[in-house]
């Protein structure tokens, strides 16, 4: 009876294997569930590009935004498991957005198959050049002499920009108004236009205006100073013990999704993350590559969803 078993099962060994080998032969779409032009867009077009250059692979980027990136997400999460609809998820919608959304339709670890933590970063605060807020202590002196009066920008309700100032907010002792966008380009643009006099984004999303010095950084979140920007102060060192909100972007397959081609596409993938082209290429937008196993990556959202939780309850910040 077990010989018969062993013998039943014994096909289904190789199949994984070869199905790897042919993989991929058609194009894989990587859906970047945030607006052209922002931090996610901009990691997932890199990926992509990258990728189809090091492997021959025709690897298409497509924007599906909306909802905090949540609707990108789920629609990955629907996809059909063989490896051609790959997500370019972040912390936002993975370890944040189960706590903010009651009716979100997806389970960022059960209906995820992670294959790669890509790349992290920080959010930055950001005003314009000729604003009258110079350092961060400018911005939070203004704010408790006339609580509510500064408006702020961010990339959606409930993203991890969000967060980070309501945490700011939190321990700083100051009010805030919050004025969300559809993603990171429509509040830069209002940011430069004068709509907003503040914005927290994530810092691939400021770092092309930073460099043209169009705007001015005040401070980053993350607990070390990014590499990227040395000089701009982190939160912490300027009063905010262990204030410390990072982002990261992975990417993802639907749950199901054989192993052999997780494995493959992550081999490719850290490939390319070790190169000096895609290291120059991710700093120029403000961001280090990662790179890991995928079970590094399911920890990372695994801690950092434990993590937000009590975090976004403390905060309030929920959405419907």
């Amino acid at each position: 009876m077990i010989r018969k078993l062993l013998l039943a099962l014994l096909p289904l060994a190789f199949a994984t294997p070869s199905m790897a080998d042919t993989y991929p032969a058609s194009p894989i779409n990587i859906i970047a569930p945030f607006p052209p032009g922002g931090g996610t867009d901009s990691m997932t077009r890199l990926v992509s590009n990258h990728l189809a250059q090091s492997t021959g692979w025709n690897v298409i980027a497509e924007n599906r935004a909306g909802a905090g990136g949540t609707i990108g997400i789920a629609s990955a999460a629907r996809g059909t498991p063989n490896g051609y609809q790959l997500v370019m998820g972040q912390v936002d919608n993975l370890a944040v957005a189960p706590w903010l959304y009651s009716n979100l339709s997806y389970d960022s670890v059960k209906d995820f198959a992670p294959i790669v933590n890509v790349a992290g970063t920080s959010v930055v605060i950001v005003t314009r050049t000729d604003s009258p807020y110079k350092t961060l202590q400018d911005m939070i002196k203004a704010a408790k002499e006339k609580p509510g009066s500064i408006d702020y920008g961010s990339p959606g309700a409930g993203t991890i920009t969000h967060l980070a100032a309501v945490l700011l907010q939190e321990q700083a002792g100051i009010t805030l108004q919050h004025v969300p966008y559809k993603g990171s380009a429509p509040a830069m643009a209002d940011l430069l236009s004068g709509q907003v006099p503040i914005l927290f984004t994530s810092l691939p999303s400021a770092f092309g205006q930073l460099k043209a010095g169009s705007i001015r950084a005040l401070a980053v979140t993350s607990s070390k100073r990014s590499a990227i920007t040395p000089d701009v102060p982190t939160v912490a060192e300027l009063g905010y013990k262990d204030f410390d909100v990072t982002v990261w972007y992975g990417l993802l397959a639907p749950a199901g999704t054989p192993e052999a081609i997780v494995q493959k596409v992550n081999a490719e993938v850290n490939k390319i993350l070790t190169t000096d082209e895609m290291k120059k290429a991710m700093g120029a937008q403000g961001a280090e590559p990662l790179g890991g196993t995928s079970a590094e990556f399911a920890e990372t959202i695994a801690r950092d969803r434990k993590k937000w939780g009590p975090i976004v309850e403390a905060s309030g910040a929920k959405s419907k």
